[in-house]
């Protein structure tokens, strides 16, 4: 029997009758002959109201605490899934991270996950059980209790789909799909059938927020399917999978906006072989998740070197650079705080000239500045003012004519 793994958000399992929705699901999955194995969130804005309550005790809340109060969400969420599915009249058992096998490495918050252990899986799979397993969280080598990011149950899901040899992850939520780009700012957005791992992967890394990033890099390692769509209706939504010839012949697949960043500028240091290792390895000490990053030389010869960060990271960022500071004598240190990044992602760039020009004029026209510019293989990207966010976003999205099936699908 095939193994399919489902994995439910937030917002399909915040109510009673959502949760009975979802379980209707994974029986229909069983009944057509799969073993199921389905990963739930946290419900509604369960995790919010948590970390809320946190803050009200506690100003500064000890990370090992904070994952210790986080996970406790989803252990509500997968109880009632478990009895959501006996209500149907099918066997069902609820497991934790730990219960599951699923071990992480010692990062309290930003936990990633080293392995997972089948044998529990199997072991309730092969009852005939539909086993519901806690997203977002897991153990280490001693039991203690570590989550992996918000949103990270997508995380969980792939990576069990992997380790099974699942035939397909679904992951549904609160949209049909993948779009263009956000329909919520740009109503004109249409939803993509299929695209591939590193499209979905940069896009999700830009700010779409269908799925976790690290939940694509496990799919794409491991070759898993990934199927977005809605837990509200049948309809076929996104596939994520590997890349096939066609896709090149679609330039740009999609655009996104990133807001509450904040880009810092190191200005004065030395231009020498080392200095850049060490300014981000000392980031990297404290988990400040850098992008972005830009460096010039000036007629002075010293180096000026610019990163963006989440605003997550923004106080333990201030508090390394402020080191770098002293340590390196910089002559200025800028933070522009806030900032946003319009990017366009397409694995049709390999093969296409002229995309950066499209971009840019499209800006321009829109009368829309310019603060830098970064590019990969198959993505630009420009960081601008908060303000201008939206409007660059419909700007990029309309110049690519992204509202417009691809010529030939």
């Amino acid at each position: 029997m095939e193994i399919i793994v489902q994995k439910f958000g937030g917002t399909s399992v915040a109510t009673a009758e959502r949760i009975h929705r979802a379980a209707r699901r994974a029986v229909k999955a069983k009944q057509d002959g799969c073993r199921v194995v389905v990963v739930v969130s946290a419900m509604g804005d369960s995790t919010d109201r948590l970390i809320k309550l946190a803050r009200e005790v506690s100003e500064e809340p000890p990370r090992r605490e904070m994952d210790m109060l986080l996970t406790t969400g989803e252990q509500v969420s997968i109880a009632l899934m478990a009895m959501a599915i006996h209500s149907l009249g099918h066997e069902a058992i609820s497991l934790t991270g730990g219960q599951v096998g699923l071990i992480t490495d010692a990062q309290h918050t930003k936990a990633r996950i080293q392995n997972i252990n089948q044998e529990r899986l199997l072991k309730e799979l092969g009852q005939g059980r539909i086993v519901i397993v806690a997203g977002f969280q897991g153990v280490d080598e001693s039991g203690e209790i570590y989550t992996l990011g918000r949103g990270a149950s997508d995380t969980t899901a792939v990576a069990l789909a992997a380790v099974l040899g699942a035939k397909q992850c679904e992951i549904y939520t609160d949209v049909d799909g993948v779009y263009t780009t956000d329909p919520r700012l740009v109503p004109e957005a249409r939803k993509i059938e299929q695209i591939s791992y590193d499209e979905m992967l940069e896009l999700a890394s830009l700010g779409a927020g269908v799925m976790h990033s690290r939940a694509i890099e496990f799919g794409k390692k491991y070759g898993v399917e990934i199927h977005v769509r809605s837990s509200m209706s049948d309809t076929t939504g996104t596939l994520i999978t590997s890349e096939v010839a066609q896709m090149e012949q679609i330039v740009v697949s999609g655009a996104t906006l990133k807001k509450d960043l904040a880009q810092f500028v190191l200005v004065g240091l030395p231009n020498e072989p080392g200095v850049a290792a060490e300014v981000f390895a000392r980031l990297a000490e404290h988990n400040v998740v850098v992008d972005d990053i830009i460096q010039t030389v000036d007629n002075s010869g010293m180096a000026s070197t610019s990163f963006t960060v989440e605003h997550g990271d923004l106080a333990e960022c201030k508090l390394v650079v402020r080191e770098l500071q002293e340590e390196f004598k910089l002559s200025q240190v800028v933070c522009n705080d806030p900032v946003a990044k319009v990017s366009i992602v397409g694995v049709g760039m390999r093969s296409h000239t002229g995309v950066a020009r499209i971009m840019f004029k499209a800006l321009a026209e829109g009368h829309v500045n310019i603060n830098a510019i970064t590019t990969s293989e198959i993505k630009i990207s420009c960081i601008i003012e908060p303000e201008d966010g939206v409007k660059a976003l419909r700007a990029v999205h309309a110049a690519f004519e992204l509202e417009k099936e691809p010529a030939g699908q």
